[in-house]
């Protein structure tokens, strides 16, 4: 199985994302492609909100860190200095913020897979996954949490031999990324029966939903720590935020 790295925000987002805007991290102070990050904006009120898709109006701020090192900066007031800074204004963070963004990058990744069932671009069930992956016919393999170790290995040999013989050896995963939940989450997402094993069948499909569950993983990954980076945050907060949703 795939391992979780321990890594901010979105390690493995699309090459094109690399040449977008950039904006930097509140806490890290790290400058880093918009798509990497977490847009935070402000409620009428001055509270804190996540804005994980980006389409809040008003100004917002970007953080890039995993939820251990965000919880921890709010515990310690850290962020609500860093945000106060960022948006001129004082600010609420609320205590679960940490949960409220996991919860809205959980609902893009299994929005995001929907999307893909119902464009056509992702199949489901190990018979249909294990001939589309020999045929060298998969970009991204998803596993569900609780699938069998044999029938994640079985899959997996497939895509490599699929791979292989696709001449794909060396471009994208050679076996399957874990999902960060189980098959009844999957299959809830899906609207279909026990999903336990889904294959992505296009390539721009598979980088859409990669990123998305990598966000998802990287901010709940348990090794995230402050450590990482000063999150004092020390420097001009202008380039941590932007104005609207652009």
């Amino acid at each position: 199985m795939r391992t979780p790295r321990n890594e901010v925000l979105a390690p493995d987002i699309d090459e094109a994302t690399h040449a977008g805007p950039e904006r930097t991290c509140v806490l890290t102070r790290a400058a880093r492609p918009k798509e990497a990050l977490v847009r935070l904006a402000l409620s009428p009120d001055g509270e804190v909100a996540p804005d994980v898709r980006a389409r809040a109006p008003g100004r917002g701020a970007y953080v890039g860190v995993g939820r251990a090192a965000l919880d921890a900066a709010i515990v310690k007031g850290k962020l609500k200095g860093a945000l106060a800074r960022a948006f001129k204004q004082d600010v609420r963070v609320p205590a679960d913020l940490g949960a409220r963004i996991e919860a809205a990058l959980r609902q893009a990744a299994l929005d995001r897979l929907g999307l893909e069932a119902r464009g056509g671009t992702l199949i489901n069930g190990s018979d249909r996954v294990e001939q589309a992956a020999r045929l060298g016919k998969v970009h991204l393999l998803v596993h569900a949490a609780d699938a069998g170790e044999d029938g994640n290995r079985k899959l997996d040999q497939a895509l490599r031999v699929g791979l292989a013989d696709a001449g794909r050896n060396g471009r994208g995963d050679q076996r399957g990324l874990v999902f960060p939940a189980d098959r009844t989450t999957l299959s809830l997402a899906l609207g279909r029966e026990n999903v336990v094993h889904v294959a992505l069948t296009d390539p721009a499909a598979a980088r859409r939903v990669r990123h998305a569950i990598d966000r998802w993983q990287a901010f709940i990954d348990p090794h995230a720590g402050l450590e990482r980076a000063d999150t004092g945050g020390s420097g001009s907060a202008d380039a941590t935020t932007d104005e609207g949703n652009a």
